[in-house]
């Protein structure tokens, strides 16, 4: 039986690596240089070039946009081992991701493990088809860290929740459709079990946005607020007033997903970056103290994927601590930002300019600034080594 299942695994890797070598576009195997050429879907979702559309279309087609969800929600069904293969064979040949939205890489994860049956089967097929753009509603201006601080109430007025307050921090709220949200409920009981968990869509009444500027000139960051917003009962997810429970649990998947957890784009390496400076120098990157240290941040990186891959193993076989997201949220934006830093190091002067055409506007300064953001959303840095250290060292915490 053991010979048949790796016969049949052999042959699965084979005409998957068959089937996207036919049917990956050239230009969707080439790294991603900025957000605006990922599709996210929604309403007003865009495509940023006819073969985007395509690969997504086959992909939908193929039921691998989210490969691992059951059929009946939109997925493909593949078993975990067969979702690695095609992890594998997409990141050797370098295939984008077809859809980008945080309803599969949060939202979905949740809804698979807290909503009712009805909801799965109305929400999750149609962010696979990418129909609905999600955000989140977490963060607001008093409950950041101390997130089970939020006070944006959720008024039970029979057959609808009234909800009143606002939030800060949603990424790409402006552009959103639906957002997924937490509530308080109950103001009598304590901060954690009065809160409740909502999906509210985003063209309510009431519901207005506006934008957050980073000092990179750019953001993804919105404030979202809501005026006496009318959201019926069948959106709550869960129990009424347990939605910390979801609220953590989909805060794992969110920093999984900011760690870099489970990418499978093509990478632009470091050194091929310095490579492409090096022929500009006749060959030489001349400071050896950079040559080192982009040698040791490309054994890291590399050290750091392999740990994801082991831990997705280990997560899909029931062994793995949620805690550990924590290490690959800190773990994962130190990287980012240290990979930028080095980008400024090796171009030089040039790189720190800010509006020439010649900088592209000045995407590398600006991209190193939006790195610092990375070690804030999702959890500062400081709770994420607070985390680590209590639940996966096991330090006293006195």
């Amino acid at each position: 039986m053991e010979t048949k299942v790796n016969i049949d695994l052999t042959n699965f890797r084979m005409e998957t690596r068959k089937w996207l070598e036919d049917n990956c576009p050239l230009s969707m195997r080439e790294p991603t240089k900025d957000p605006s050429e990922l599709y996210w879907g929604g309403r007003n979702g865009e495509f940023s070039s006819d073969d985007q559309k395509l690969w997504f279309e086959r992909m939908l087609e193929k039921k691998w946009i989210v490969p691992y969800w059951e059929v009946k929600y939109g997925g493909g069904g593949l078993s975990n081992e067969q979702n690695n293969i095609l992890n594998q064979e997409m990141s050797r040949l370098g295939c984008r991701k077809p859809h980008y939205n945080f309803g599969i890489s949060m939202l979905g994860p949740a809804m698979l493990k807290f909503a009712n049956e009805e909801q799965k089967l109305n929400y999750l097929p149609e962010i696979v088809q990418g129909k609905i753009r999600w955000c989140q509603g977490y963060s607001e201006p008093n409950a950041g860290s101390d997130l089970a601080n939020l006070q944006t109430k959720a008024e039970d007025k029979g057959d609808y929740f009234l909800v009143t307050g606002s939030k800060v921090w949603t990424s790409y709220a402006e552009k959103a459709d639906w957002i997924f949200c937490l509530v308080r409920t109950d103001s009598s009981s304590s901060k954690h079990t009065g809160i409740s968990f909502l999906l509210i869509d985003m063209a309510s009444e009431g519901v207005s946005t506006r934008p957050i500027k980073l000092i990179s000139g750019k953001s993804p960051f919105c404030e979202t607020f809501f005026d006496s917003v009318k959201v019926p009962k069948a959106n709550l997810v869960g129990t009424l007033n347990d939605g910390w429970t979801i609220a953590k649990y989909l805060l794992t998947h969110e920093r999984q997903m900011i760690g870099g957890i489970g990418e499978t784009d093509k990478k632009l390496h470091i050194s091929d970056e310095a490579i492409n400076v090096m022929s500009k120098n006749n060959g030489i990157l001349s400071d050896t103290i950079l040559r080192s240290k982009i040698s040791e941040f490309e054994m890291n990186e590399e050290i750091f994927d392999l740990t994801i891959r082991r831990t997705m193993d280990e997560e899909k076989s029931g062994n793995n601590s949620g805690a550990a997201s924590s290490f690959f949220k800190y773990y994962g934006t130190e990287l980012n930002i240290q990979r930028e830093e080095l980008r400024l190091k090796i171009n030089g002067f040039s790189s720190t300019e800010w509006n020439s055409k010649a900088s592209e506007n000045g995407k590398q300064a600006r991209y190193f600034c939006r790195t610092k953001g990375n070690s804030i959303e999702g959890g500062t840095h400081e709770v994420q080594l607070n985390i680590i250290a209590k639940r996966i060292l096991g330090l006293p915490t006195k």
